[in-house]
């Protein structure tokens, strides 16, 4: 165990002193909040402002065209009109508005002049501000109150599920389910094939330099693997605890470095706070229809034990195949299936979290990591019952040491085994090797 844990140490300490390893901790993270920071502040700050003068004939929309904090309408007459015909613009206006006599339940012929083209953003508004008047007036012109049509359109039904069984409140809200079991299933995804491939790299890196000759003088095949596993998986949680705390930082920073105006402008932009509103809420319905506690502890146990099953059989493909990297894909892409499978299937599984296909592959250690982290959003014990849960711990523990196992019998061929291309069957035949 001593030795183990000095190969852990190794590890652990060789990548994380790596200028790599920093640069990718400290820089991913930066990235992604310098990104949210460039956006967020280029959409309140970038905004096409425009005034638009209105010269409208039918004497229908003038008065009813409402403007926002973008685009200000203004009414003019005839004269600013002909001066915009004239390619003599008027500078009080970035542009102006023409609509004709037209016929409301056929509007054609409705143009806005200007020096330069309106932004996308800007032309949907517009278009929206017009049609907004059309519907209006249509629907006076059949006598129907659009008073009482939006006091009948205010109040919609919205579904309220009731799990029975439950634990909480009982309460399921299935789009915030899909929402987090789709991103938790990713990042298992993601996580599991980056350190994966990591040990086999470092595998592969020692074999070829002959270090391993030296280091199994002293150390057993099975303690170098399992000491690389660990090591390399404890350096994968130590970057991904780096990640969660700079990005939470991150977030907070570039929250607090708005200007009060900016601030000012958000909280009184109607836009802004139904958005703050709205992920206020989608917070709230998280704590209150979610087992937090038991998705953290389930996110963080398939991620161990789910990297803890692959990893020991990139390691054994590591161990058996030279400097070539060719050979390395071909023999890591039988691994891989079940993973790009289990991907492929979570959207099935998403949208039917109950039906046989997703409960098995759940439970089977190949496919249980992304599984069943895309079906225990959807409610635990009553989408994922309580021995399907167990039977799937017990399946990828057990998994994990049968593959810990073989890919050891594996590992100790391989690692001395130079020259030779291996196939499949060499591995197969190392692994029951007495």
């Amino acid at each position: 165990m001593n030795k183990v844990l000095l190969v852990v140490k190794r590890e652990y300490l060789t990548r994380v002193r790596n200028k790599t390893f920093i640069l990718s901790t400290v820089l991913t993270p930066l990235f992604f909040i310098a990104l949210i920071g460039v956006s967020t502040y280029f959409s309140h700050n970038n905004s096409e402002e425009l005034k638009v003068a209105v010269y409208d004939q039918s004497g229908l929309f003038a008065s009813r065209l409402k403007s926002s904090p973008n685009i200000h309408y203004t009414t003019v007459p005839q004269n600013i009109y002909d001066s915009f015909v004239l390619k003599k613009p008027v500078e009080a206006y970035n542009g102006l508005l023409y609509i004709p006599n037209i016929n409301v339940d056929t509007p054609i012929g409705i143009e806005y002049l200007s020096e330069k083209q309106l932004g996308v953003f800007s032309q949907d508004k517009v278009n929206s501000d017009l049609n907004d008047v059309l519907e209006q007036e249509r629907m006076i012109r059949a006598n129907i109150d659009t008073a009482r049509l939006s006091e009948i359109r205010r109040n919609s039904v919205s579904l309220s599920q009731k799990i029975i069984g439950e634990g909480r409140n009982g309460e399921a809200d299935a789009g915030i389910s899909a929402a987090i079991a789709s991103i938790s299933a990713l990042l298992i995804y993601m996580l599991m094939f980056i350190y994966g491939a990591m040990v086999m790299r470092g595998v592969m890196e020692e074999k070829v330099n002959r270090v391993a000759e030296l280091i199994v003088s002293s150390v057993k095949p099975f303690q170098l693997m399992m000491g690389k596993i660990l090591g390399i998986g404890a350096v994968g949680l130590t970057q991904f605890l780096i990640w969660i705390i700079l990005f939470v930082v991150g977030s907070s920073v570039v929250s607090s470095s708005l200007s009060d105006g900016q601030i000012h402008t958000l909280v009184n932009s109607s836009e802004n706070l139904n958005n703050a509103q709205m992920i206020s809420g989608v917070i709230s319905d998280i704590n209150s229809h979610l087992n937090v506690p038991l998705l953290i502890g389930a996110f963080v146990f398939y991620f161990i034990f789910g990297y803890l099953f692959y990893a020991a059989l990139f390691a054994a493909v590591g161990s058996a195949v030279n400097e070539d990297p060719q050979d390395a894909q071909s023999m890591m892409f039988p691994i891989t299936i079940p993973i790009i499978f289990s991907i492929v299937i979570m959207t099935r599984v998403i949208g039917d979290p109950t039906g046989s296909l997703g409960v098995w592959c759940s439970i089977i250690p190949f496919t249980s990591p992304i599984i069943m982290m895309a079906r225990l959003p959807f409610g635990f014990p009553g989408t994922v019952t309580v021995w399907e849960l167990v039977l799937s711990i017990l399946s990828l523990i057990i998994g994990f040491l049968l593959t810990t196992w073989l890919s050891a019998k594996i590992y100790r061929t391989g690692i001395l085994m130079y020259g030779k291309k291996p196939a499949w069957k060499d591995l197969i035949r190392w692994a029951f090797r007495k």
